[in-house]
C-alpha cells in the first residue's frame, strides 16, 4: 500500500472558479461600501483598519466562521496558512503552532507559546477554547511575537477571539445543522434592548456526534462528542462617558475522544479485526493505513470538560483619553480517561509481561482556576504621538490527580525488590535476605504477572503568578511616516508540588507505574523577570498601500516538567524561552482588492520542547530547554471582489522552521541536529476560495468552494542521533469543501447543502507515540450535511 497524495488538478481549479466557500477575508465586517467591506481589527487593542495595522494578522469574520461549518479550532486552522493544530489525546494536551513554533507539553507547570485570548481575557491553557466555538464575531490570528501588548505566553503569536455583542435590536436566531454519521448542531439566540441604556443577549448551543471510529470490542462508535453551553451578555451605558460589558459563560462536553488508531502494525493483537492493513515500515518508509477507522479497546478514551467564566469590561472616557479595565475569573475542569494499552486482550494472561500484552489505563481529573485584571489607558488618535499604557495581573492555580492501573512488571527483578522493601518497612524485617523474600512470596501466594494489576496516583499542584507593565505607541514624523515602539516588563513566579503514592499493598512496580521505593514528595518554585521591546517603522506609499518593518522580542516564562512519572531530575526549573523577530510587510487595500504580504525571521533561544521518552515500557514525555531554533519564510493573502457577485480569496505560507543547535543531555551520545525540522511545521500551506452569488426573483443562491493544501510534516523532534522515525512523518494532504445556500427574504431564511472533503482525502493530523498511534480527524473522510437558519 502506498501513501496517496492528491494534488490540485485542472478540473478542480475549474470548479473553484465558478463556486466558492468563505475563506478568511482577514477582517471584521464593519462598514459596507461599494466593493469589499471595510475591515477593522483590535489586534493592537485599538479599533483599526486591518490594512493600516503594522502586524501580520489574519482575521476570520463571523460569516467566514459560520460558513466553514466547523465548531472547533481543528477545522478552522485550515483557513489560516501559517497556523497548525496539534490534536492531543485530550483538549488539555492540544496545542497551536504559528509559523512552525509552539509548545507541545503534558506538563501542568508549563505554558503555551501561542496565547489564546477570548474577549480580552488571556487563557492559561489554549485547550479551554477548543471545546466549542460558537456565536463569534471574529478570530484574529497575530503571527510572530506579540509580547509587548499580549504578554509572556505570546512569544509565537496570538489567537484573539471576540464573541458577538448584543446588537440592541430585539430579535433572535435559530439554526440547525445535520451531518452524516448522526452528527447535529443546534444553536439559538435571543437579544434586544432592555431600556435606553442596556441591551442583552443569550445564546444556547447543543451538539453531538457518534464518532468516526468503530470499536470492534463493543460494536460502538467513538471519537464523537456531546457538547452544550450558553453565553449571556449585558451591555450597559452606565453614564455618558462610561460603558460596561458583562459576560457569563458555561460550557460542558462529554467526548469519547480521542481514540488512537493503529496506523502501523503494533504487534499487540495481530488477529484483531482492528489490525491495520499495512506492511509496517518498508525501506525506511511508513506504509500508513490511512483508511484505518477501527480500534479494539476495552477501556474507552474519554474527556469531560466543564468551563465557567465571568468577565466585566469597563470603558470610560477621561476627556480625550480612554480608560479600559477588564476583570475576569475562569474555572476549567478537565477529566481524562485514557486507553493506554490500545488492545482488548491485555491484562488477562497469567504470564509475565512483556511476553504477553500488558494493561495500562489512566484517569486524570484536573481543575484550573484563574483570575486576571488588566487596566490600560489610551491617548486620542491623531496627535503626533499615539500611545497606550497599562498594567496586567494574572494568577492561575491548578490541581491534578492522575491514577494509572497497569499490569505488574518483573522483567528485571523488580518484584523481589518491592517485596524486600515491603518486609523492611512494614514487617520490621531488617535487610531481608533473598530466602526470606522468596518464602514470603510463596506463603502469600503472590505473583507479578500481566493479570496482576497495580496502580499509583500522583497528586500535583501548580501556581502561576504574573504581573506586568506595558506601553505601546506610534510617533508620526510626517503624515505618511511613523515610528513604532513598545515595551513590556514582566515578573513571573511558578511553584509546584508533586506527591506520588504507589497504591499496591506490596508496593509492586507496574508498566508505567513506579514502585513504592520511588514514591515522591517534591515541591519547588522559580521566578524570573523580563523586559521585551518592539521597534519599527511604517510608511504609507499611497492612500491605499503601506510598508512596515519591525523588530520585536518574545518571552515565554519558566516552568517545570511536572507530570505523572516525575523524577528528581524533573524538579529542576525549565528556563525561560526568548526570541528575536524581524518582519518586513506590505499591505494594499482598495475598494475591490486587498493584498497582504510579509517576510519574517525569528530566532528562538532556550526552546521549550517536549520529547518522547520510552520509560519503563510505556511512552512518556519530558519537557526541556532543548536548544535554539529559528523560523523564517514568506506569507501572502488576498481578497478580490472580481464582480458584484464573485469574490476570490486565498492565502499562502512558505515556512522553514528548523533546529539551529540542540543541547545533548548529560551522559547521552548525540549528533549534530542543526537544519532538521521542528514538529508540526509544514513547509508549505496554501488555500484558494471563491464565492459566487446568483440573484434570482425572491431569493439568492450562494455557491461556495475552498481548496486547502498542507505539506508533509514531522510530529516529534529528532532523536539524539538526529534521526526521525519514518512513523513520525505525517503525509501531505489536500482538502476541498463546498456548499450551496438558498437565501430567502433578505437572508431571514437560509437553507444550505454542505459537502466536506469532496476528494475523500484520508490523512492523519497527529502522531501519539509508540511507533503506531495516530489521530484521525472528522474531516479526514468525505461527508455531507444540511443547515437551516432563521432570523427574526
Amino acid at each position: 500500500m502506498t501513501i496517496r497524495t492528491n494534488k490540485l488538478s485542472l478540473a478542480i481549479m475549474s470548479a473553484l472558479t465558478v463556486t466558492a466557500i468563505t475563506m478568511p477575508t482577514f477582517a471584521e465586517e464593519a462598514e459596507k461600501e461599494e466593493g469589499l467591506e471595510t475591515i477593522t481589527v483590535t489586534s493592537q487593542k485599538r479599533v483599526e483598519r486591518v490594512s493600516e495595522v503594522p502586524v501580520a494578522v489574519s482575521v476570520l469574520g463571523s460569516d467566514q466562521i459560520d460558513s466553514s461549518f466547523s465548531s472547533s479550532f481543528e477545522g478552522l486552522q485550515n483557513l489560516v496558512p501559517s497556523v497548525s493544530f496539534k490534536k492531543g489525546t485530550t483538549s488539555r494536551n492540544s496545542a497551536i503552532t504559528v509559523r512552525g513554533i509552539g509548545t507541545i507539553s503534558f506538563s501542568v507547570a508549563a505554558e503555551p507559546s501561542v496565547s489564546t485570548v477570548v474577549d480580552g481575557v488571556v487563557l492559561g491553557r489554549s485547550g479551554q477554547a477548543f471545546t466549542d466555538l460558537y456565536d463569534l464575531e471574529r478570530i484574529e490570528v497575530l503571527r510572530g511575537p506579540q509580547g509587548t501588548l499580549f504578554g509572556k505566553n505570546a512569544s509565537a503569536g496570538v489567537v484573539n477571539i471576540t464573541t458577538k455583542r448584543p446588537s440592541g435590536e430585539t430579535g433572535g436566531m435559530i439554526e440547525a445543522t445535520l451531518f452524516q454519521g448522526n452528527e447535529y448542531k443546534l444553536k439559538g439566540k435571543l437579544e434586544g434592548e432592555i431600556n435606553d441604556s442596556a441591551a442583552a443577549s443569550i445564546v444556547v448551543t447543543k451538539s453531538a456526534y457518534d464518532g468516526n471510529i468503530y470499536n470492534v470490542y463493543n460494536n460502538e462508535n467513538v471519537n464523537g462528542y456531546d457538547k452544550q453551553g450558553f453565553r449571556a451578555m449585558l451591555d450597559l451605558e452606565v453614564s455618558a462617558d462610561t460603558k460596561a460589558l458583562f459576560i457569563f459563560e458555561s460550557a460542558k462536553s462529554n467526548d469519547d475522544c480521542c481514540a488512537d488508531i493503529e496506523g502501523l502494525p503494533s504487534g499487540r493483537n495481530p488477529a484483531s479485526k482492528a489490525a491495520p492493513n499495512s506492511n509496517g515500515i518498508v525501506n525506511d518508509v511508513a506504509d500508513f493505513d490511512l483508511n484505518q477507522r477501527k480500534v479494539d479497546h476495552d477501556f474507552e478514551s474519554r474527556t469531560l470538560d466543564n468551563t465557567t467564566a465571568f468577565s466585566v469590561q469597563i470603558d470610560k472616557d477621561l476627556g480625550d483619553y480612554a480608560l479600559t479595565a477588564i476583570t475576569a475569573y475562569r474555572e476549567w475542569e478537565n477529566t481524562e480517561y485514557r486507553e493506554g494499552d490500545f488492545t482488548s486482550i491485555a491484562g488477562d494472561s497469567t504470564d509475565p509481561v512483556f511476553g504477553v500484552p500488558f494493561q495500562l489505563h489512566d484517569i486524570g481529573p484536573q481543575t484550573w482556576r484563574q483570575f486576571s485584571q488588566e487596566v490600560r489607558i489610551a491617548s486620542p488618535v491623531g496627535d503626533k504621538l499615539d500611545w497606550q499604557a497599562g498594567a496586567f495581573f494574572w494568577k492561575m492555580d491548578s490541581e491534578r490527580n492522575f491514577t494509572r492501573d497497569a499490569s505488574c512488571q518483573n522483567n528485571g527483578g523488580q518484584f523481589n525488590s518491592a517485596i524486600s522493601h515491603y518486609l523492611s518497612t512494614t514487617q520490621d524485617v531488617t535487610s531481608p535476605t533473598e530466602e526470606q523474600v522468596t518464602d514470603f512470596i510463596a506463603s502469600e501466594n503472590l505473583t507479578c504477572n500481566a493479570n496482576d494489576i497495580v496502580s499509583a496516583t500522583a497528586y500535583m499542584k501548580t501556581e502561576f503568578i504574573n504581573w506586568a507593565l506595558f506601553g505601546d505607541g506610534k510617533y508620526h514624523f510626517t503624515e505618511d511616516f511613523r515610528a513604532l515602539f513598545g515595551i513590556r516588563y514582566t515578573n513571573d513566579e511558578v511553584t509546584f508540588s508533586h506527591h506520588r503514592v504507589n497504591n499496591d499493598q506490596y508496593g509492586r512496580k507496574g508498566v508505567g507505574v513506579r514502585e513504592a521505593t520511588l514514591n515522591t514528595d517534591f515541591s519547588g518554585g522559580t521566578d524570573n523577570t523580563n523586559t521585551s521591546v518592539k521597534l519599527g517603522a511604517q510608511y504609507d506609499l499611497t492612500d491605499d498601500s503601506m510598508v512596515y518593518a519591525t523588530y520585536s522580542q518574545g518571552y515565554k516564562g519558566p516552568g517545570f516538567n511536572v507530570f505523572y512519572n516525575m523524577s528528581q531530575n524533573d524538579t529542576r526549573p525549565i528556563a525561560e524561552e526568548t526570541n528575536d523577530a524581524y518582519e518586513l510587510g506590505y499591505k494594499y487595500a482598495s475598494h475591490d482588492f486587498m493584498f497582504n504580504a510579509a517576510i519574517f525571521k525569528t530566532e528562538i533561544e532556550g526552546f521549550q520542547a517536549n520529547n518522547f521518552d520510552d520509560s519503563d515500557g510505556t511512552t512518556i514525555t519530558r519537557l526541556t530547554n532543548a536548544g535554539n531554533v529559528s523560523t523564517q519564510g514568506f506569507e501572502a493573502d488576498f481578497t478580490w471582489q472580481a464582480t458584484d457577485n464573485l469574490t476570490l480569496s486565498g492565502g499562502f505560507a512558505k515556512v522553514d522552521a528548523e533546529i539551529d543547535e540542540f543541547y545533548c543531555p548529560d551522559g547521552a551520545s548525540c549528533t549534530d541536529r542543526s537544519g532538521l525540522d521542528v514538529p508540526f511545521s509544514p513547509d508549505l500551506k496554501y488555500s484558494l476560495a471563491t464565492e459566487y452569488v446568483t440573484e434570482l426573483e425572491g431569493y439568492n443562491i450562494i455557491w461556495n468552494a475552498a481548496y486547502v493544501y498542507t505539506d508533509e510534516q514531522v510530529a516529534t523532534l529528532p532523536s539524539n542521533q538526529g534521526e526521525f522515525s519514518p512513523a513520525v512523518h505525517l503525509p501531505d494532504y489536500s482538502m476541498l469543501n463546498a456548499s450551496v445556500a438558498f437565501s430567502f427574504d433578505e437572508d431571514k431564511y437560509r437553507f444550505t447543502i454542505i459537502g466536506k472533503n469532496l476528494m475523500d482525502e484520508q490523512y492523519f493530523t497527529s502522531y501519539s507515540g509508540d511507533g503506531f498511534r495516530y489521530q484521525v480527524p472528522r474531516d479526514a473522510d468525505r461527508y455531507f450535511g444540511v443547515q437551516f437558519r432563521s432570523t427574526f
